[in-house]
């Protein structure tokens, strides 16, 4: 096994007989996506895409979460979900940009990608699970796309991964409702390959991916090509309409008030502002 320097303590990644496992870290605030974070793992993905030893990759989170996507707890300190110092127009560039070089690289990539969730992948999270090729979930494991309480229209795909596995009615349900989806109603759903013991989910996955990465790579390359072309529609074009409305819906008092809720602990108050 090869450890790779990323950069940043908060993404951690090793190359081992052609499987490069990329693990979100930050255990203490359940996985939650940093900008050194999302920087690292699409320098990460770039690199992975054209390296000649990468034949899969797998995506996974430390300690018990998998990732519980943005890091509300910071947008309730700055107050602003999203923009920052930037302007409007360049918030919502930079967020097209960062989720082209993450989710968009899992799912166009021609390698096969594996999301591994040892806990609840949320929000962000969810949709990075959800850009892979392949998922498996520990049985204790939750997905939810929790945007409706945190006043958020969704970012990273999610619209455009879900409603593709799961069919619109229901993607429309999970979006509106922000409701937890067991690993075994995920199973049942399509949105997960595997559920297996939480103590077997690292075994498991190994095995996986290396029967991925002892593959025949040029098949799989074409593969997964025509896979995603039979989906559909253009992943772009709903990664840029996302980021869009995502960084809009942070200006707004509703994601305000939903954040300081989430740090309160409480349940938000909506006001349609």
């Amino acid at each position: 096994m090869s450890a790779i320097d990323t950069g940043t303590s908060d993404l951690l990644a090793d190359l081992d007989e052609g499987v490069l496992t990329l693990t979100l870290n930050r255990p203490e605030a359940r996985n939650a996506m940093s900008g050194p974070m999302t920087a690292a793992l699409a320098q990460q993905l770039a690199w992975a895409e054209l390296e000649a030893a990468v034949k899969c990759v797998v995506l996974t989170g430390a300690g018990r979460g998998f990732c519980a996507g943005g890091d509300v707890k910071g947008m309730a300190s700055r107050g602003d979900g999203t923009v920052g110092d930037n302007t409007i127009d360049g918030a919502i560039h930079r967020q097209r940009v960062n989720q082209r070089a993450t989710a968009g690289k899992l799912f166009r990539m021609p390698k096969p990608t594996l999301a591994a969730l040892p806990g609840a992948a949320a929000g962000a999270g969810l949709s990075l699970a959800l850009a892979c090729d392949l998922r498996i979930m520990a049985a204790e494991a939750i997905m939810t796309t929790a945007f409706a309480r945190v006043g958020f229209s969704g970012d990273y795909g999610g619209t455009y991964f879900l409603t593709q596995l799961v069919g619109s009615a229901k993607a429309r349900e999970l979006y509106y409702l922000s409701g937890r989806v067991t690993a075994e109603e995920a199973l049942r759903l399509g949105l997960t390959n595997w559920v297996c013991p939480s103590d077997e989910l690292a075994l498991k996955t190994r095995e996986i991916a290396l029967g991925l990465a002892r593959g025949p790579t040029v098949a799989f390359r074409y593969m997964k090509e025509n896979l995603n072309r039979a989906m559909g529609g253009d992943v772009d074009d709903c990664l840029d309409l996302e980021a869009t409305h995502h960084v809009h819906c942070g200006q707004t008092a509703d994601h305000r008030e939903a954040a300081r809720a989430f740090v309160e602990k409480r349940e938000p108050v909506f006001t349609g502002r």
